[in-house]
């Protein structure tokens, strides 16, 4: 049983080195993230050369996401790195402050939060470990009340309870990164923070635009953090390719009993959209130092996979923890025990449906005919990838081959749900290249003879969105 869930990795000092990441990829990597809230342009660069080099020896296809920094809401640094705060403790954060911080006050990244409270609010620090009681605002200085207490260390986050930080998405920068992120034509770009279609429209723009001398163009992947953007969620999704639900900086703003529902709502939508969805944020946390899970995480990743989630993260699993490779595994064999458990629910998706496009109806066509007839495999001949992808938001036990001559498509198909990325060489006749396509499948081991297998493709070859043949074959 090939796993149809996908795997995003994030590269860290503990798996940045060519033989960790190759083992990674081996393992079951198809993606990897690239956190440029930490390292230089170079450094992201040189790792970007890495991953594709590690790919192009295990020969998989792996994509590539610049994860962007998004605001620094965050305080400053403290005179010996840290400070104890006490329940009941008067505590001070100024944003006009220089020095380093002590027992009773701490300088800020964010400027603006003096303007963003008032007396009353909650602010929750280190993703919530530390709460604070707004007593009064005073010119550049919050006043604060100590309500849950413990230690507090350099540049830990800063949220509000309920949202309301004015910080915007995109910062300078971000506006930088992304074009370094182009440089080196990442084929997922993961913005921060947005809270509206706008800031995801205003990101893909300057993608675009830092794209446009190498001829690319990034798939857009918005990171739901804000509390602002839960009632903008449909908004944000068909303004983006897909979305990650970002549960670290959500559980702060929202409350954590909030968020599972919201996970499934957010994957449901996504896949009701077409669009792809990242499950993320502590889904194998223990890891980081211990060589199994626990029960708990073994059933978060399940849920995620059982809810229809395109991908699953690892975070500071695989960036900082003592066993990146295991980590990998371990999550690989979760996805595919709960694949087992799956149910097939085609023709209830497919009731009521109606599809406007050619393409689309052969891309469902494919589906409910593979599926009913037990084909072997599905086959998608596509330029773009769009026909895997429509494919790929329903769930089906037959395999979906996304075959192109595009290595662009290629690698974004690799977060694609149950879609196996595949290249091959451009023919202009159709029943070559559809020769071809079941010989690539045959030499795989997939397809055997007297297998029956589904297949579609645009008439005349070569035209992104001209999927217009459906076409069931057995192998001689």
């Amino acid at each position: 049983m090939t796993r149809a869930t996908k795997i995003v990795a994030t590269l860290g000092p503990a798996s940045n080195t060519p033989e960790v990441l190759e083992q990674m990829i081996r393992a079951g990597v198809d993606v990897v993230r690239l956190n440029f809230s930490h390292g230089k342009a170079q450094d992201h660069i040189d790792r970007a050369t890495m991953v594709r080099e590690a790919a192009a020896r295990v020969g998989k296809s792996v994509a590539i996401m610049a994860d962007l920094q998004g605001p620094k809401i965050r305080v400053g640094k403290f005179e010996g790195g840290k400070i104890e705060l006490v329940p009941g403790a008067r505590f001070v954060l100024d944003a006009d402050r220089t020095e380093l911080g002590n027992q009773d006050i701490a300088s800020l990244d964010y400027k603006e939060l003096p303007r963003d409270v008032k007396p009353g609010d909650t602010l929750l620090l280190n993703d919530g470990l530390l709460v604070l009681t707004v007593e009064a605002v005073r010119g550049a200085q919050v006043h604060t009340i100590v309500k849950l207490g413990g230690e507090l260390s350099n540049n830990k986050g800063i949220n509000k309870q309920g949202g309301g930080l004015t910080a915007p998405a995109l910062t300078g920068k971000d506006m930088e990164d992304i074009k370094t992120a182009m440089s080196f034509q990442c084929e997922y770009l993961a913005v921060s923070f947005p809270k509206n279609a706008t800031d995801m429209e205003m990101a893909r723009q300057l993608a675009n635009v830092a794209g446009e001398p190498y001829r690319h163009k990034p798939a857009m992947i918005a990171k739901i953090e804000r509390y602002e953007a839960i009632p903008h969620l449909e908004a944000i999704l068909k303004a983006s390719d897909g979305i990650m639900v970002a549960r670290g900086d959500l559980a702060v703003e929202v409350g954590n009993a909030a968020v599972p529902a919201l996970q499934k709502r957010m994957i449901k939508m996504a896949r009701e959209l077409d669009k792809v969805s990242i499950t993320a944020t502590q889904m194998m946390e223990s890891m980081i130092v211990n060589p199994v899970p626990t029960r708990a995480e073994v059933s978060d990743v399940a849920n995620a996979v059982l809810d229809g989630t395109d991908a699953v993260m690892l975070s500071a699993e695989t960036a900082a923890g003592k066993f990146p490779i295991e980590t990998v595994e371990q999550m690989a064999n979760i996805a595919l025990e709960a694949e087992r458990a799956e149910f097939v629910t085609l023709d209830t998706d497919f009731a009521g449906r109606q599809f406007g496009r050619i393409d689309q109806s052969i891309a469902m066509g494919a589906l409910f005919t593979a599926h009913h007839l037990g084909c072997k495999a599905i086959l998608a001949l596509t330029e773009s990838g769009s026909t895997a992808l429509w494919m790929s938001r329903h769930r089906i036990n037959v395999p979906i081959f996304g075959l192109t001559t595009q290595s662009v498509s290629q690698r974004k198909m690799a977060l694609y749900r149950n879609v196996t990325p595949l290249l091959m060489a451009k023919f202009d006749d159709r029943d070559a290249a559809l020769a071809a396509a079941e010989k690539i499948l045959v030499e795989r081991g997939v397809l055997m003879p007297g297998d029956t297998y589904a297949i579609t493709c645009g008439e005349p070859m070569g035209y992104p969105g001209g999927t217009n043949m459906l076409k069931v074959c057995r192998v001689a």
